[in-house]
């Protein structure tokens, strides 16, 4: 399978799992950062802004998983990869800017 499949595996899984808590924070109306805020990232976003922009990352996941569908074990390995990479590194982040740092 060529090398590109596998990226775009990589990327639907991190696009879902970066949309999860965006959504579910606008859907809660709870102020979450997004990378329309000020400063980006680390400001706060309304919750219209998050659910939006968590739609957004839920559509595309969804459209990338639907179109290049892991056939094989390795595709799932790296759709899994995609969305433990992008949730470890959301959570560090996102840790560290609750934290006032």
């Amino acid at each position: 399978m060529p090398w590109h499949i596998y990226l775009v595996e990589f990327l639907s899984g991190a696009l879902l799992a970066n949309g999860v808590p965006h959504f579910v924070q606008g859907l809660s109306g709870v102020p979450f950062p997004t990378p329309f805020a000020s400063p980006p990232g680390a400001g706060n976003s309304p919750p219209l802004c998050n659910a939006l922009w968590g739609f957004g990352n839920l559509a595309a996941g969804g459209l990338l998983l639907h179109l290049f569908w892991p056939g094989k074990p390795l595709g799932w390995v790296v759709f899994g990869s995609g969305a433990l990479v992008i949730s470890v590194q959301l959570s560090m982040h996102f840790g560290k800017v609750r934290a006032g740092r």
